[in-house]
């Protein structure tokens, strides 16, 4: 009979465990581990007031190793009266389970325990190494989590062959879609200076407005590039922007802006900051500029490992999983450095919203999809 993970993704909801708070989450998930006879290291990171708590697990000292990387911290509820239940219940009714977690991602990493449960009954003494890389930094500001342990596991010779990211990636069933890349972010805070003065007298002036318009015309106009092999065209968009200025009839001295670049993989964020500040010279623009990239585009090309998890995922579930790089940063932007990597996991529609949730048959459809992946990895 299968490892149910229902009962495990409950005990994980039930911690509240909203960034950096870990609330035992991560005890929850090293009391399911250490029977399996896994080797468990609690690394501890950050400041005193904003102290991350994560989990390192490994069963097996040989190649080929496989790590499946996740998260037990969860985003704030928000309005809990907009809930039907408390979010931190874990309440399963109409044969699915509510709580904040449900579906990112403890809904997962249970899931993935269950599945692993089950191979590792059927083959106690299997080759290779499984890993789990469980953080509690994810959804905030990802500093003192997984990129903290993978410097702890290189420095310990624990690096894996591959990584497995249990996000929720697929989009209408599960099994059609699996996470090869991503694409990088970049944010740019931009302040165009000028000189103060009446509107009427514009020649005893500088508007720095006309001059970060100039510069940021040709960067909105023309594409910066028409997308490559496996992601879509970078983007760029003008997140804010601000003169300070509530007087109709005075040009201000300073212009601000704010932008966001979601970029592929013919660019780099010191590719793009420099474009911005050729952009900048070209309009005339006496400015400063601060960009901050929180994480570089990234992408794991079909080959051995992912044309090993298409087939298991194929095989659990019926579908043909299609290989994406779209949304967000997730954490494979840090496992990337290390070694290939890719995402997998249920459908993610209800992610950080009110009255989150996860279908009970898919997470234990998820947790067999799981074991097949092992299987075709480490059997």
């Amino acid at each position: 009979m299968a490892t149910d993970p229902i009962p495990l993704a409950q005990a994980m909801i039930r911690c509240r465990s909203v960034t950096p708070a870990d609330d035992g989450a991560l005890d929850v998930v090293q009391r399911a581990l250490e029977p399996l006879g896994f080797a468990c290291t609690r690394l501890v990171f950050g400041p005193d007031d904003y102290r991350v708590d994560n989990l390192f697990a490994r069963r097996g000292t040989t190649g080929p190793h496989l790590c499946y990387a996740g998260h037990t911290d969860v985003v704030p509820p928000g309005d809990v009266g907009a809930w039907t239940d408390d979010p931190f219940a874990a309440v399963v009714r109409d044969d699915t389970l509510f709580g904040r977690g449900a579906c990112d991602m403890k809904g997962g990493i249970a899931a993935f325990i269950a599945g692993m449960t089950d191979f590792i009954a059927a083959r106690p003494d299997h080759p290779g190494s499984i890993s789990l890389l469980i953080t509690g930094d994810e959804e905030a500001r990802s500093v003192d989590g997984t990129a903290r342990v993978l410097e702890w596991m290189q420095a310990e010779g624990q690096v894996p062959d591959m990584a497995l990211v249990g996000e929720p990636t697929s989009r209408r069933a599960l099994g059609d879609t699996i996470k090869i890349g991503r694409r990088g972010s970049l944010t740019a805070h931009i302040a165009v200076q000028g000189k103060q003065g009446h509107s009427a007298y514009p020649a005893l002036a500088d508007n720095p407005i006309h001059r970060l318009v100039a510069a940021l015309g040709p960067l909105l106009t023309a594409p910066l590039d028409n997308g490559s092999e496996f992601f879509p065209p970078t983007t760029l968009q003008v997140t804010g922007f601000d003169v300070g200025n509530s007087a109709s009839n005075v040009i201000p001295a300073v212009a601000r802006a704010m932008l966001n670049i979601r970029f592929n993989d013919l660019h780099s964020s010191a590719s793009l900051t420099e474009r911005l500040h050729a952009a900048l010279r070209a309009a005339g623009c006496a400015y400063e500029l601060k960009a901050e990239c929180s994480g570089e585009s990234f992408l794991t090309r079909p080959g051995p490992f992912v044309d090993a998890l298409s087939r298991a995922i194929a095989r659990s579930t019926g579908e043909t999983p299609a290989l994406d790089t779209g949304g967000g940063t997730s954490d494979a932007r840090f496992i990337a450095r290390y070694c290939p990597v890719a995402e997998f996991g249920a459908v993610g529609t209800t992610l950080h919203q009110v009255n989150e949730n996860a279908s009970v048959d898919e997470l234990r459809h998820l947790a067999g999809t799981y074991r097949a992946i092992i299987e075709e990895i480490l059997g």
